[in-house]
């Protein structure tokens, strides 16, 4: 189970850290390889490789209706490992799809990661908290 935050930068090569928290996990669960694609919202979603099998075992069994949401997540995905100090190379071609600059946000989602823009993070949190609390959470408390 991934989780909380970590603010990153990116390398020269556009190579993102994986922080120490989440590399051993990764690389007992996954031997370090890892599959990034784009998500609608913005940013790129990290799965361990086994994680994102399952899902593109359902994604790829989508009825021809949804073949442009199976061009987003299949399309744009890309098989990745980590190198030997844990950093993985995020493409050239995600990044532009969702706009990643130098900083950038990784985010512990559970069974996966989000990796946002910074500053696109922090402007979707707060269009978020302004539009108040979904009647969904109405019964949610710490």
């Amino acid at each position: 189970m991934f989780q909380g935050a970590s603010a990153l930068n990116l390398d020269a090569k556009a190579r993102m850290a994986i922080p120490a928290r989440h590399r051993d996990a990764l690389a007992l669960q996954c031997e370090g390889r890892v599959t990034l694609t784009r998500h609608p919202h913005g940013c790129l979603l990290l799965f361990p490789r086994p994680v994102w099998e399952a899902h593109r075992e359902q994604i790829a069994a989508w009825p021809m209706s949804a073949r442009a949401w199976q061009r987003i997540f299949l399309g744009n995905a890309s098989d990745v490992e980590m190198d030997s100090t844990g950093r993985i190379l995020l493409a050239p071609e995600l990044r532009a799809l969702v706009g990643l600059q130098r900083e950038v946000m990784l985010l512990g989602m559970g069974s996966h990661f989000e990796i946002w823009d910074a500053a696109k993070l922090a402007e979707n949190e707060a269009q978020a908290v302004a539009g108040g609390m979904p009647e969904t959470l109405s019964n949610f408390s710490f």
